[in-house]
């Protein structure tokens, strides 16, 4: 980032910018998008696109391109400040939020278009007598999974944030709680 002494940050929140832009490449995540998110959420105030801009040393439009980005994964918004007709941006700061918008968004754009095109594909195979038991066996036992899987998301969105604390923080007394190896049966709540 170029370093000027009206945009100097400190070295923490510069390195802490740089290493959120990395690690938003490593989950799928454009290193601009990920380094605005960083600036936004340290930052004590709203900022301007081109404030951002000249912060992290990003061009305008990528800055504005990326703040659209934000906003539509609800990590970002826009703010108005009194007297001023620019728009200002500040970021979601309560890390759960954060989370669960995250989980939502990815739940969205991705487990979802797979469990709808493999229901398709169950389909069609049930209908194609050439399509083996096994191949059948498969494709349901991964329906199933799949199935699980966004059952259990959809209750975990449906406890409240001190519950899931609560719940996370017990961590490995839960899975000694649960003896591996031992069956559960579901209770059907």
């Amino acid at each position: 980032m170029p370093e000027t002494p009206e945009t100097r940050l400190p070295v923490a929140v510069e390195n802490f910018i740089l290493r959120w832009g990395d690690m938003g490449t490593h989950w799928g995540i454009n290193r601009s998008i990920a380094q605005i998110h960083a600036l936004l959420y340290l930052s004590e105030h709203a900022l301007t696109a081109e404030e951002i801009s000249r912060q992290l040393g990003i061009a305008r439009s990528n800055v504005s391109n990326s703040l659209r980005e934000l906003v539509g994964w609800k990590l970002v918004r826009r703010v108005s400040v009194r007297a001023d007709r620019r728009d200002y941006f500040e970021a979601e700061t309560d890390l759960w939020e954060i989370v669960t918008r995250i989980a939502e968004g990815r739940k969205a754009r991705e487990i979802d278009p797979v469990r709808l095109a493999l229901k398709e594909c169950i389909a069609e195979a049930e209908a194609d007598p050439d399509v083996s038991g096994v191949a059948m066996t498969r494709l349901a036992d991964m329906m199933a999974f799949i199935d699980t899987m966004n059952n259990w998301y959809g209750q975990m969105l449906t406890l409240p944030k001190s519950t899931l604390v609560a719940l996370i923080s017990m961590g490995s007394r839960v899975v000694r709680a649960l003896r591996p190896g031992r069956s559960i049966e579901p209770t059907g709540r």
